[in-house]
């Protein structure tokens, strides 16, 4: 009587077993229908005396009981995920189901032998030679069409996991390559804005520039093996080599003050043809791919993660922080917009518009008439700025700087389709501010407000907001 509990519990694992089977599920239905046939040939056994239970039906136990955990190993394999892993590594895949059924098959022989029933006709076709192996070799073709697309699933699987991985690794190595590459470089504030050699300037002139302007082409080129821009004028006015030299040698000492990773680069001035009767003057700096915060904007959009738009942010206040805090202590910028900023690879954000302007006013030539202000402009122009005849400040650059945040925040064009009076009127005279998504995060959300404030005295300095903005970056990338 020892072996019939062990017997019945296997079963009943067995039972619970079949309806996972992720593979060869004909094959294990078809075991699991047999074991139910002998259990309830142990079951009759069970209701026997002690002393009824001869030698050979305690061995005929002892041996089912051996098949039934072999069985139920057998169907538990083919219920976890890694058993494709196994069945590819294993050899002759078919003995596995064929010595469950025969060592079944020698159990229920001996058993309804001993307990001399009578077979019905589902039990004959379960167990007779004959009828047994048309069962399993129908079941076989079934299992087999099913596992040939499991294995063919399995194997696609895998190659676009290891075609993924290959495009991580090739990836790994452009970004380890292009980091190496940046620490063998020297610090950006040992970079000296000079002037430079024409030997070490490869730009595409006379193709297509990728920007003009009324006095200037700016084209792509590269300065020892690095992208640059290269400011080329159209219409210079006539001035000597050397005062070029001196005003730039000048600007250049002040230019190196403004050295930041978030200020777009100088790399210095170049002039091609020099001996000539007509020298071209080169201003060359740092090439941003994406172009303008602006076109970045108006490409991508709402489409930016709000940890890339929070990083944007903080790059683009670490600009400003940077020429603010210079020896120069009513440093200000004067025309902060959205165009102002270039946003280069990765998106990072970098200030333009400090390029060698004393220099570049040298030597273009001066347009006869003024553009009248715009609304484009004075969407940028803070509360007091618009209400009042007030110089123009820190605080005052702060509140146009909100209004970029802000375009970061909604991809929108500040105020856009407003006219100059509406500005004046809702902004300088008026409490109005243009609202934030309302997704967007609780921090991020503050500080632009902070820097919309209409009291300037409630707006925070440059190195505050960048403090302030690192931590909402923080807390983004944590979640």
């Amino acid at each position: 009587m020892e072996f019939i509990e062990p017997i019945l519990g296997i079963a009943s694992k067995i039972y619970s077993q079949v309806g996972k089977v992720k593979a060869n599920e004909k094959r294990s239905e078809r075991i699991c229908d047999r074991v139910k046939h002998l259990d309830n040939l142990v079951r009759s056994i069970q209701k026997w005396k002690p002393e009824q239970i001869t030698a050979e039906v305690k061995m005929a136990l002892k041996g089912l009981s051996f098949t039934l955990n072999l069985a139920q190993v057998l169907i538990e394999k083919y219920t976890k995920i890694s058993f494709l892993k196994h069945f590819l590594k294993a050899g002759d895949r078919e003995d596995e189901f064929n010595n469950v059924n025969e060592r079944l098959n020698d159990a229920f022989q001996v058993l309804s032998g001993v307990l001399k029933v009578d077979l019905s006709n589902e039990m004959r076709k379960l167990f007779e030679l004959e009828s047994r192996q048309k069962q399993d070799e129908a079941d076989r073709r079934v299992d087999d069409a099913k596992m040939k697309k499991l294995l063919l699933d399995y194997m696609k699987a895998q190659q676009e996991k290891t075609d993924a991985m290959q495009r991580d690794m090739e990836s790994l190595k452009i970004n380890v390559e292009k980091v190496v590459a940046s620490l063998d470089k020297p610090s950006i504030t040992e970079e000296v804005i000079k002037l430079i050699k024409p030997k070490d300037l490869v730009y595409d002139f006379p193709r297509e520039p990728f920007m003009t302007t009324p006095t200037s082409e700016v084209y792509k080129g590269k300065y020892h093996c690095d992208p640059v821009a290269i400011k080329r004028y159209t219409d210079t006015v006539t001035i000597s080599l050397s005062e070029v030299r001196e005003i730039f040698e000048k600007e250049a000492k002040t230019m190196q003050r403004f050295a930041s990773n978030n200020i777009l680069r100088m790399f210095g001035i170049c002039i091609q043809d020099e001996g000539g009767p007509s020298p071209q003057f080169l201003i060359v700096m740092e090439f941003c791919e994406k172009g303008s915060l602006r076109q970045v904007l108006d490409k991508e959009g709402l489409r930016l993660s709000w940890t890339t738009r929070a990083r944007m942010c903080r790059d683009a206040a670490r600009g400003l922080y940077r020429l603010h805090q210079t020896e120069e202590k009513s440093k200000v910028h004067g025309e902060i917009n959205s165009n102002k900023f270039l946003v280069a690879e990765g998106y990072v954000v970098k200030l333009g518009g400090l390029e060698l302007a004393k220099t570049e006013t040298s030597l273009r030539k001066l347009t006869k008439s003024k553009v009248s202000q715009s609304s484009a402009s004075l969407s940028y122009s803070s509360p007091e700025m618009l209400d009042v005849n007030q110089s123009y400040n820190k605080q005052s650059e702060m509140y146009s700087f909100g209004i970029v945040l802000w375009e970061v925040a909604t991809g929108k064009k500040p105020f856009d389709g407003w006219s100059n009076k509406e500005i004046f009127e809702k902004v300088g005279k008026g409490t109005y501010q243009e609202e934030l998504p309302s997704d967007c995060p609780k921090g991020l959300a503050d500080l632009i407000d902070a820097c919309r404030a209409r009291d300037c005295f409630q707006r925070p300095s440059a190195g505050v907001l960048v403090d302030r903005l690192q931590s909402v970056v923080n807390k983004l990338e944590e979640s």
